[in-house]
C-alpha cells in the first residue's frame, strides 16, 4: 500500500513514468496554475498520452536557450485540470502543480515526446496544501509584501492589492514567481528552494535586486536598461 506522500490525494498514486515538456521560459510550482498553448505534434501526442494516463505532465527547464537536451534535474509535475481543442487543432490546457521531482533516469522511449523515471521522494511535502497561516511567518510575510509593493511600482505593474494582502504566502509566491519577468535561471532557483519560506526569501532577494537595478539605471542614463524596463 502506498504511503500518503506517494499519493496525489485519495486513491491517486504518483506515477513511476512521467512525460516531460522541456520549456525554458515557463515555471510551474506546487499548487500554481500554468496555462499552455500546445501546437507541436509531439506535444499534442504528449498531451493525449497524459490525458489517457493520469493527466500528469512534468515541466522541466533546459539549462540553456535553444538547447533542449541538457535539462535541470528538478522539475514540477502538473495535472491537466482544463482542456480545450481549437478549430485549428491546438490544445489549450492548464496544468495545476502537484509535486516537484528529480529526474532519476530518462527513458529510451519509442514516443516522439520524452519520458523520465521521476524521483518524488525529496518533495513529499509538496503534496500537502498548507493551512492558511501555517506558511506565513510574520517576518517573511511582512518583508515579502513590502518588497512586492516597491517591485510593482518600479516595474509599472498593477495588482489587486486587497486580494494579495489576504492571500497566503504560498499563493503570493506562486502568483509572483509564475507571472513576473524573472530570468529562467532565477525562476529555477525559486523552484529548487526547499520550503515555502525559502521560496519566499528567494523571491524577496530577486525583487530587491530588480528594484536596485532599476534605480541604478535611472541614475545612469548611459547604462543598459534593466530587465524591468
Amino acid at each position: 500500500m502506498a504511503s500518503d506522500t506517494e499519493r496525489m490525494g485519495p486513491g491517486r498514486q504518483l506515477p513511476e513514468l512521467l512525460p516531460i515538456f522541456p520549456l525554458r521560459n515557463a515555471l510551474l510550482l506546487p499548487r500554481g496554475r500554468l496555462p499552455l498553448n500546445i501546437f507541436e505534434p509531439r506535444y499534442l501526442m504528449m498531451t493525449d498520452h497524459a490525458l489517457a494516463n493520469g493527466r500528469l505532465i512534468g515541466m522541466v527547464r533546459p539549462q540553456r536557450d535553444n538547447s533542449p537536451d541538457t535539462l535541470y534535474q528538478t522539475g514540477c509535475a502538473g495535472r491537466v485540470t482544463s482542456f480545450m481543442e481549437t478549430d485549428d487543432g491546438r490544445y489549450l490546457i492548464t496544468l495545476t502543480g502537484i509535486s516537484r521531482f528529480l529526474i532519476g533516469e530518462e527513458l529510451e522511449a519509442d514516443t516522439a515526446f520524452r519520458q523520465v523515471k521521476p524521483d518524488w521522494s525529496p518533495y513529499g511535502m509538496d503534496l500537502w496544501e498548507p493551512e492558511h497561516g501555517d506558511d506565513d511567518p510574520s517576518d517573511i510575510r511582512s518583508r515579502l509584501l513590502d518588497v512586492l509593493l516597491a517591485y510593482l511600482n518600479e516595474a509599472g505593474l498593477k495588482a489587486d492589492w486587497d486580494a494579495i494582502k489576504d492571500a497566503s504566502v504560498d499563493s503570493i509566491v506562486n502568483s509572483i514567481a509564475m507571472s513576473c519577468p524573472f530570468e529562467p535561471d532565477e525562476q529555477q532557483a525559486i523552484l529548487e528552494a526547499a520550503s515555502i519560506e525559502d521560496r519566499a526569501r528567494a523571491l524577496v532577494s530577486l525583487m530587491e535586486i530588480s528594484v536596485a537595478e532599476s534605480h541604478a539605471d535611472m541614475s545612469d542614463p548611459d547604462k543598459k536598461p534593466s530587465r524591468l524596463q
